[in-house]
C-alpha cells in the first residue's frame, strides 16, 4: 500500500469502501484505503475514525452499485456523484414520503441540514476524465428490490444515477470534519428485481478503479507548490 502524506501529516485522499474485495482493487493507489463494513452507519464511523487518525484533503466513497432505470447506465459503466443523498431518511405519511426538510429536522446537531450532501467541487472534472455520468448518488440502508420502488425513488430524486449503501454516511462524516467528499460507483447491475445472474462484478470493480484514479488525478492537478508543502511517500 502506497500512502502520500503532506508535511503536516495529512493524507492527500482517503478512500472508504464497504468490503475487502473492493479494497483489494485499490490498494496500490496513492491514497489511504479503509474498509468500513456495509451501510451508512458503518461508513460514517469508519470515515470519522480514519480522519481523526490522519486528516485528508478529499474523502472518496468508492464501490460497486446499481443503476436506476432512467439513468441510461449499464453494468460496467461509471457514476460520479453531483450530490450524495440518504434517500430513506425521513418519514412516511401514508403513501407520501416526507424528507427531513419538510419535517423540520436536521442531520446536524447545531443547524439545519437535510439528507442531501454536497459533492466535491471538482466532481464534474472527475466525471469528464473518467468518461462517467454525473448525477445524484442515492444511499439506502436496504437495497431496492422492485421496479416500482426504483421508479418511486427516481420520481423523488430526479436524475438519480445509482444506488449504494455507504455514500451518504461517508459524506456526512466528511462534512462534520470539514473535508470535501465524492462518491464513485462502478455499475454492477440495474436497480430493481434482484437477479444475480445479471450482475457484472469484474466490470463494475474496474469502473470503480477508473473513477478513483480520475479523482486522484484531479486532486493532484490542484495540489500546486504553494498548497503542497513537503510531501513523503510511504510504501
Amino acid at each position: 500500500m502506497a500512502l502520500f502524506f503532506t508535511g503536516n501529516g495529512m493524507t492527500a485522499a482517503l478512500i472508504v469502501v464497504a468490503t475487502a474485495g473492493e479494497a483489494e482493487r485499490l490498494r496500490d493507489l496513492p491514497a489511504r484505503v479503509v474498509v468500513s463494513g456495509v451501510g451508512p452507519v458503518a461508513a460514517a464511523l469508519a470515515t470519522q475514525r480514519a480522519l481523526a487518525q490522519a486528516p485528508a484533503r478529499l474523502v472518496i466513497s468508492a464501490g460497486i452499485g446499481g443503476a436506476y432505470p432512467g439513468s441510461g447506465l449499464h453494468p460496467g459503466d461509471l457514476a460520479v456523484s453531483s450530490v450524495m443523498v440518504q434517500a430513506d431518511l425521513g418519514a412516511w405519511d401514508g403513501p407520501t414520503f416526507l424528507p427531513l426538510t419538510e419535517l423540520g429536522l436536521s442531520v446536524l446537531p447545531d443547524g439545519p441540514h437535510g439528507a442531501v450532501f454536497p459533492a466535491w467541487a471538482e466532481a464534474r472534472e472527475v466525471a469528464g476524465r473518467a468518461q462517467a455520468a454525473l448525477g445524484p448518488a442515492l444511499t439506502l440502508s436496504s437495497v431496492t428490490g422492485s421496479a416500482a420502488q426504483a421508479q418511486a425513488l427516481e420520481a423523488r430524486h430526479p436524475g438519480a444515477l445509482c444506488e449504494g449503501m455507504e455514500g451518504a454516511g461517508v459524506a456526512q462524516a466528511a462534512l462534520l470534519a470539514g473535508v470535501p467528499a465524492l462518491e464513485v460507483r462502478g455499475i454492477s447491475n440495474p436497480v430493481g428485481p434482484r437477479d444475480r445472474s445479471a450482475w457484472r462484478l469484474p466490470e463494475a470493480l474496474a469502473a470503480t478503479r477508473r473513477g478513483v484514479e480520475a479523482a486522484l488525478a484531479v486532486l493532484g492537478d490542484g495540489w500546486g507548490p504553494r498548497s503542497r508543502g513537503d510531501t513523503a511517500r510511504l510504501d
